[in-house]
């Protein structure tokens, strides 16, 4: 009983493997890469990092997540829950401390979940849940005001804290671009709407189909990726930090602060799955995983990843039932990056 608790899913869900299972998986696999492209970007952007860091993020642990991952289902890759904890720790000590304080994540997730603390999670209250759930959501939509409101900051001003955002949009309201505003309502809108409309086809892509074009056919004067960033299409290199007993007592801390989060936003994930599924989790494997994951993610220039309860919940709905999804989406994500990224860019 116990090695079967630290056995991948995807071993056991093989044995009783099937064509049709495989079909469904590579097309949910492939909806929900369509879905996590602009979602990488958007939250590496707001992590303060590079565009291509997300996808790279996605690719990696991604894969990885899904490869030795306790769930059936579980898409994992960069998400929201890290934009404001990766944006301080790199605005303090660069890629380089970030990448030393998710390596330190990683050993850490790999021996909670060696020493079977995943079961843990049963015992944090649900209000923490919530509120910890709720402040994301603030921090994210204050986060967004700017681009929302289409505002120009000046030169150097670049807030990192919440409250300093909040200042910044005070301050520079009175550059707002009504153009860029138009396109975020209605983008907005389609997202609160659409559900209600069809739940086969997420209103995330709906609403990154219509922007595009809003801002393509109208001639929106509206920055896009491309306007602001070039986004590398080569593939991720590997590049280990300069590891000192200095550096790991500097970053452990926020090491510490990644692992506790990745732990608890992924199994609440996979607790969520399973609700949907009917399914059991793995909990120790998948913070195993997420441990593993988030190793190679940063050693292949991502950044810190965890389990995306929105994007298992499109694999869910789209027909995915095993690890296979997951590593088709990543694998999607690949060729997109390599092949496509020019069209990517310039949308």
């Amino acid at each position: 009983m116990t090695n079967e608790k630290l056995k991948p899913k995807l071993f056991s869900v093989m044995k009783t493997y099937t064509k049709q299972q495989f079909a469904k998986d590579v097309i949910s696999g492939i909806i929900v890469a369509i879905i996590a492209l602009p979602l990488s970007i958007a939250l590496a952007l707001a992590s303060g990092v590079g565009p291509e860091q997300g996808i790279y993020t996605a690719i990696i642990a991604g894969f990885l997540i899904s490869l030795l991952g306790g769930s059936r289902v579980q898409i994992a890759g960069p998400t929201a829950a890290f934009a404001t904890i990766v944006a301080g720790i790199v605005a303090k000590n660069g890629m380089e401390g970030l990448v030393a304080a998710t390596l330190i994540a990683g050993v850490l997730l790999i021996f909670m979940g060696v020493f079977r603390l995943g079961n843990l999670i049963r015992f944090i209250p649900f209000t923490i849940t919530t509120g910890f759930t709720a402040g994301i959501a603030v921090t994210i939509v204050i986060g967004q005001l700017k681009d929302f409101f289409g505002l120009t900051y000046a030169a150097g001003v670049k807030p990192i804290e919440t409250m300093e955002k909040v200042k910044a949009v005070i301050d520079y309201f009175s550059t707002i671009n009504i153009q860029a505003l138009i396109v975020g309502i209605v983008c907005l809108a389609i997202l609160i709407v659409w559900p209600k409309i069809s739940e086969t086809i997420p209103g995330s892509l709906i609403a990154v189909i219509v922007g595009i074009v809003m801002v393509k056919c109208l001639d929106m004067k509206v920055n896009t990726i491309g306007d602001l960033y070039t986004i590398s299409s080569s593939l991720p290199q590997f590049h280990f930090p300069a590891l000192t007993l200095d550096v790991i007592r500097r970053e452990f801390s926020d090491g510490f602060t990644i692992a506790i989060l990745a732990a608890i936003e992924s199994l609440l994930s996979c607790v969520v799955a399973d609700s949907m599924i009917n399914s059991k989790h793995r909990s120790n494997m998948e913070l195993i995983a997420q441990g593993v994951g988030n190793i190679g993610s940063v050693l292949f220039g991502g950044i810190p990843a965890t389990g995306a309860i929105a994007r298992t919940a499109a694999n869910i709905k789209n027909g995915g039932r095993t690890p296979i999804a997951g590593m088709v989406h990543s694998v999607v994500l690949l060729l997109v990056l390599v092949i496509l990224m020019p069209c990517v860019h310039s949308a």
